[in-house]
C-alpha cells in the first residue's frame, strides 16, 4: 500500500460518503452537505488514497478524509471532519492529515483552530491533545445518541524553520 494524500474533489464525494456514514452512522452529514463542504472556497478538504489502487476501480480506495472550515480574511479556522478507514488506523494517517490542515491553516493566516470531538472517543482526544489542542468547554448531548461533544481550541503555532545539519548523518544523509 502506498498512502497518498491530494486536495478531495467532487468525484471523490461518493467514496467519501461510504467512509463518512461507516464511521459516523446516526451523525453522518447529508450528501448535498458535503458537497458544499468540498467545493467551497473557504473549505479545503483532503483525501487519503491507496495510490496503488487497482485500474479498473471507479477511484482509489478511500483511506481517509479530513476537512478545515477557514473563511479569507478571518484568524479563525474549524476541523470540520475527520475519518480514518478501520483498516487504515494505526498508521499514523490521522495524525498527517490533521498536520495537513494545520499547515493549510497556517497558510491562510489561522490563529486559532477549534474542533468537536465526541467525549466518548480517547483515541480521537489523545491525538488532538498530542497536537497541542486545549480542551475549552463542552456541549452536553450534542450527539444524536446523547454523547457530549468536547470543544477543543489550538493556538496556530508559527512554522518551524531550521538550518541544514551539518554533513551526512549516520546513514549518509543529513541529520
Amino acid at each position: 500500500m502506498s498512502v497518498f494524500m491530494r486536495r478531495a474533489k467532487p468525484a471523490d464525494l461518493e467514496a467519501v460518503m461510504q467512509l463518512e456514514r461507516a464511521t459516523f452512522t446516526d451523525d453522518a452529514w447529508p450528501e448535498e452537505a458535503m458537497r458544499r463542504e468540498i467545493e467551497s472556497p473557504h473549505g479545503y478538504y483532503l483525501v487519503a488514497v491507496d495510490d496503488e489502487h487497482d485500474e479498473d476501480a471507479a477511484w482509489p480506495p478511500l483511506l481517509g478524509y479530513a476537512g478545515l472550515l477557514a473563511p479569507s480574511g478571518g484568524d479563525q479556522g474549524d476541523i470540520q471532519t475527520i475519518a480514518i478507514d478501520p483498516a487504515a488506523r494505526g498508521m499514523g494517517l490521522g495524525r498527517g492529515l490533521m498536520h495537513a490542515l494545520i499547515t493549510e491553516s497556517r497558510r491562510r493566516g489561522i490563529a486559532q483552530l477549534f474542533l468537536e470531538v465526541r467525549a466518548d472517543n480517547p483515541i480521537a482526544r489523545s491525538l488532538y491533545d498530542s497536537l497541542g489542542f486545549v480542551e475549552i468547554g463542552v456541549r452536553p448531548r450534542y450527539y444524536r445518541n446523547g454523547v457530549d461533544a468536547v470543544l477543543m481550541r489550538l493556538d496556530v503555532p508559527p512554522a518551524v524553520t531550521r538550518p541544514a545539519a551539518d554533513g551526512p548523518g549516520p546513514i549518509g544523509g543529513n541529520r
